[in-house]
C-alpha cells in the first residue's frame, strides 16, 4: 500500500504533453475516476519516447497511472500491446476487489485506446 500512496502524492510523469502523437482519456462513470494518457513515440513510431498523464480519482487509478507510465517508457510499441493486466496488478502489489480492478486497469486501457483504438482486446 506503501506503494500505492507514495504514487499517488507524488505522481510520475504527471502533466500534459503538448505535441503529441497519441491521446485518449478514458473513464469509470461508475466511480468518477478519469485519466488521460499522452504519448510521444520515436521517429520510427516504434516505441515511447515519453508519456505523460493527467487525471483524478482514487489512489489505485492514479498510482496506477504513474506506475505505468514508469513502465512503458521507452519500451516498444510491442511491449505495451502484449501488456496484460495482471503485469500491471502485480506492479500495484496489492489484492483488488471487482470494484477496484476496474481502477487499477482504467489507465492500461486508456493506453491501449490511444495507440491501438477500438480494435484493442485487453488481455
Amino acid at each position: 500500500m506503501e506503494n500505492i500512496l507514495d504514487h499517488f502524492k507524488n505522481p510520475r510523469n504527471y502533466g500534459k504533453i503538448e505535441e503529441y502523437d497519441a491521446f485518449f482519456e478514458g473513464g469509470n462513470p461508475i466511480c468518477g475516476d478519469m485519466v488521460r494518457m499522452y504519448i510521444k513515440l520515436d521517429s520510427a513510431k516504434k516505441s515511447i519516447q515519453d508519456i505523460k498523464f493527467e487525471g483524478k480519482g482514487c489512489a489505485i487509478s492514479q498510482a496506477s497511472a504513474s506506475i505505468l507510465t514508469e513502465l512503458v517508457k521507452g519500451k516498444s510499441i510491442e511491449f505495451v500491446s502484449n501488456l496484460t493486466k495482471e503485469t500491471l496488478i502485480n506492479e500495484l502489489g496489492i489484492e483488488l476487489s471487482p470494484t477496484r480492478l476496474k481502477c487499477a486497469i482504467l489507465s492500461l486501457e486508456t493506453l491501449k485506446m490511444a495507440l491501438f483504438g477500438k480494435d484493442f482486446k485487453l488481455t
